[in-house]
């Protein structure tokens, strides 16, 4: 895998490497997407504050860039 999401990454960010996160996000309980804290916070920080797992979240993330890339 090319481009791989890290915990320190923001949400802007992410969705700059596939803007295909957004709906992964969403579904992981990240609706901030298009928030302009999405463009300062961190994945990690995000997901602290809406309650979220973040290595659950990174986890998804990069599972579906993976099985992006290999149905390439």
């Amino acid at each position: 895998m090319s481009v791989r999401i890290t915990k320190d990454m923001t949400i802007g960010e992410i969705l700059k490497v596939n803007e295909n996160l957004g709906p992964v996000l969403m579904g992981g309980g990240m609706f901030c997407i298009g928030c302009p804290s999405a463009q300062m916070e961190s994945l990690e920080e995000a997901a602290m504050v809406h309650g979220i797992e973040p290595d659950l979240l990174l986890a998804r993330l990069n599972a579906y860039l993976e099985a992006e890339e290999a149905g390439k």
